[in-house]
């Protein structure tokens, strides 16, 4: 009994919970077969069969099934380096939460207080409305009117003359917002973002530096900015085999093998539902519905305007980070799991939450079989 005790004491300041306890990969993956991590493999491959059949040209290639930090499904392509569009969006407030743990930001930090030229037009916005998109933040160019139309100005940190609503009160899916949001976070770092990530979460968690990088825009008031939104071909890009170590890392809420490397209350708040199911869109020209299921850049499985959870068949816990042509990373804390896929095809298929829901269905059936 006495060794059952200290067994379960170290596992404990691990992090680990008994008898499942997490593993971390080194510079390879720790692989597994299915039922190894008690789950089933026949009825896992016709989740994966589904999701092929149900995707484009990229199919299952870039696809990675993690459970308790083990490597468990993998396509061939795992390591294709590309644009992950707004899946960026989650590493930008990943730098805010970094920042709030340094104690040099806080959620409701005044954009205006980093950014003087936000001071006329937006003297109320802060850290929090930026990552949860309810800033109303409108930059000059922002004026498409068809097509792609939520926040495309190439001249994000130049603030427009009109906001879109005041702060806190409505919800615009909105990329110019977040790449002013990034410019204001690498103000308050005083360095650029991605060595401020690679620093502090890339290479601790052993994500390979010739597998990733964060586009710019150049310099802006003196740092180089890297974006914040993904869009204009300056987010993150990466491989599944890299994210997928993000991703474990958001699984142990911020503890890498015995690091607490960003807090875990950041990672509790941040990808839990902050837009509040009460809330209004706030333009015709963003039909991208965070309403009751965004956090802090992360999309959360809550009840939205719909009247249902985002992914009605999976965990209340599941969260994702999600980007155009069908990239998706989602946690789910209820099975130990971690699913990337990565793609560059919807121009073939869109896959739709519906479709992402009836994988995750399958996927439990596989736990629970």
């Amino acid at each position: 009994m006495k060794l059952l005790a200290f067994i379960l004491a170290i596992l404990s300041a691990s992090g680990c919970s008994y008898p499942s306890c997490s593993v971390f990969p080194t510079k390879e993956w720790i692989e597994a077969k299915p039922e190894e991590v008690e789950l089933n493999s026949q009825v896992l491959n016709e989740a994966v069969n589904f999701l092929e059949l149900n995707s484009g040209r990229n199919g299952t290639t870039e696809l990675m099934i993690i459970r308790e930090g083990r490597l468990i499904y993998q396509g061939d392509s795992i390591d294709k380096v590309h644009g992950v569009w707004s899946c960026t969006k989650s590493f930008t407030s990943t730098i805010l939460g970094l920042l709030i743990d340094d104690n040099r930001a806080q959620l409701n930090t005044m954009a205006k207080d980093i950014i003087p030229q936000m001071a006329e037009i937006y003297p109320e916005v802060n850290l929090s409305h930026f990552a949860t998109m309810t800033s109303g933040y409108l930059a000059e160019g922002d004026t498409a009117k068809k097509g792609y139309t939520h926040g495309s100005s190439a001249t994000p940190f130049i603030p427009g003359t009109v906001s879109l609503f005041e702060p806190g009160t409505k919800y615009a899916y909105w990329d110019a917002a977040m790449n002013q949001f990034a410019h204001i976070l690498t103000q308050i770092a005083k360095e650029p973002l991605d060595g401020f990530f690679k620093k502090r979460i890339a290479d601790p968690i052993g994500m390979n530096k010739n597998n990733w990088y964060w586009g710019d825009f150049g310099e802006v008031d003196g740092l180089k900015v890297v974006g914040g939104a993904g869009n204009l071909g300056k987010g993150i890009f990466i491989s599944a085999n890299e994210l997928a170590r993000f991703g474990l890392l958001f699984l142990n809420k911020g503890r890498w093998n015995g690091n607490q490397l960003i807090s875990s209350d950041w990672i509790e708040q941040a990808t839990k539902v902050q837009v509040p199911p009460t809330m209004e869109l706030g333009s015709p020209l963003s039909n991208i519905d965070g309403i009751g299921v965004y956090g802090y850049n992360w999309w959360a499985n809550g009840v939205g305007s719909s009247g249902s959870r985002l992914w009605p068949d999976a965990p209340p816990g599941t969260y994702a980070a999600s980007g155009h042509n069908n990239n998706k990373m989602f946690i789910i804390p209820e099975w130990d799991m971690v699913i990337v896929r990565l793609g560059l095809d919807a121009n073939d298929v869109v896959i739709t939450d519906l479709i992402w829901n009836e994988f995750l269905r399958k996927i439990g059936d596989a736990v629970e079989n």
